[in-house]
């Protein structure tokens, strides 16, 4: 292949690493990123674009030249970003609108589920509160309830209690998220341990990567909110050889084929929320798009060149590629501004990021800063991604909380325990 122009959609920590990998590449002529941060102006040229802004984006990819665009959060494929971009002929690595209901709509994914009998919790839909409160009678606490649409990672409410479960109802279909919780989906509790697993498909062939395992909770122990991420490392012991062969043969394959079928073939990453339970893999949701912050060690382990893969991808080619990936191990810590996942303050003053950046291994990725003139300011709640690669998962925590320890930022904090389940599997052994 020539050489490429490539447009990345997002501004976080995924993008930077995206941007990141894609710099490598020799065949990227020139990368810009949409509206990306300033950590990345280093390597891609910014642009005052939105994500959302679709029409914004497809004019600048078809004014400018655009080989291939790269989205990194699922908002902008659940508005058509790649249908609009296919009208005029630029390569888009995600999937269509249609397809992106993967993620956009709980609904949909639990009945494709169903109908093509990918293993996942029993679940109701509904959109008033009485039958979905009765409903509950067939099931027993903890209850997992869902907004049906996106609702920027917080539309999932696991109740402990009937009574908790029932307000989350009333909250939801009152419309505690607009549109998105319009609807609902209750679904069974699923206990065992969860990870993420990832596969590359252009509609018909799948390259299957690697599986990864974060930690949502905001404090140590599991404890607090639900947030974005807080930290992650891969690769997750608990992702046997035995899970993979059936996460390939019981969820990812007959998804690339059902979307086939259902007229909406799937064309990107899928991204598999899994629970990995005693009678084995199950789907507990898909998203669309590259996981945040999987992401960025993902892009610490893959040692192919990003770009013709994801170009590949875009463009119905992808039998003929494969991916390689380092035997060693990726961690990675979440800085966060205190008070996330819920209310925060911006511009508070980040310093050590220099000394924390040259320590062997490491690889600061931004997803909430600005730069002011010599300053690195906080402007988002997670903030910071540190990332370290080594010899196995102990060693990459390890390495990554030595780079942590050299930042100075008071107003922030950070889960001290990423990786215990992994020290638990290393114990085991």
């Amino acid at each position: 292949m020539g050489l490429v122009r490539v447009l990345v959609v997002g501004g976080g920590g995924r993008e930077h690493a995206l941007v990141w990998a894609l710099g490598k590449s020799p065949v990227v002529e020139k990368i810009y990123a949409a509206p990306g941060n300033d950590a990345m102006g280093d390597m891609a040229q910014l642009l005052d674009i939105a994500d959302k802004d679709v029409p914004a984006l497809v004019d600048f990819a078809a004014k400018n030249a655009i080989s291939l665009v790269v989205c990194g959060p699922e908002v902008p494929l659940a508005l058509g970003l790649a249908d609009q971009l296919k009208t005029r002929n630029i390569a888009c690595f995600g999937p269509s609108k249609a397809a992106a209901q993967l993620e956009s709509s709980k609904g949909f994914l639990k009945d494709l589920c169903a109908k093509y009998n990918i293993p996942t919790a029993r679940y109701g839909r509904f959109g008033a509160p009485a039958p979905a409160k009765e409903f509950l009678d067939s099931m027993s606490a903890p209850y997992v309830i869902k907004a049906d649409g996106l609702a920027a990672g917080k539309g999932v409410i696991i109740a402990e209690t009937r009574k908790q479960a029932e307000a989350a109802i009333e909250d939801m279909l009152s419309g505690q998220f607009g549109d998105a919780s319009a609807e609902i989906v209750i679904e069974e509790f699923l206990h065992g341990e969860e990870a993420s697993f990832f596969a590359l498909t252009d509609g018909e062939a799948i390259l299957p990567m690697v599986a990864a395992q974060d930690h949502k909770r905001a404090f140590d122990g599991d404890k607090g909110p639900n947030t974005g991420g807080m930290g992650a490392y891969s690769p997750a012991p608990v992702f046997t050889g035995e899970i993979y062969t059936r996460t390939m043969e019981e969820i990812i394959e007959p998804t690339v084929r059902a979307m086939g079928e259902e007229g909406m073939p799937y064309c990107g990453v899928l991204y598999a929320g899994l629970m990995i339970c005693e009678d084995g893999p199950r789907l507990i949701e898909y998203n669309v798009r590259f996981g945040d912050p999987e992401c960025q060690i993902l892009m610490r382990r893959l040692q192919s060149d990003l770009a013709p893969v994801l170009m590949a991808c875009a463009s119905g080619e992808l039998a003929d590629h494969r991916l390689d990936w380092s035997g060693r191990s990726a961690a990675l810590i979440v800085m966060a501004a205190k008070g996330y996942p819920g209310a925060y303050e911006k511009g508070s003053v980040i310093k050590g990021l220099d000394a924390a950046a040259a320590m062997e291994g490491i690889e600061i990725f931004h997803a909430g800063t600005r730069r002011e003139g010599e300053k690195w300011l906080a402007n988002g709640g997670r903030v910071l991604n540190i990332t370290a690669l080594a010899d196995n998962g102990p060693e990459a925590l390890e390495r990554a909380y030595r780079a942590v320890a050299r930042i100075e930022w008071p107003e922030g904090f950070y889960r001290s325990d990423i990786g215990w389940r992994l020290r638990e599997w290393m114990e085991d052994e």
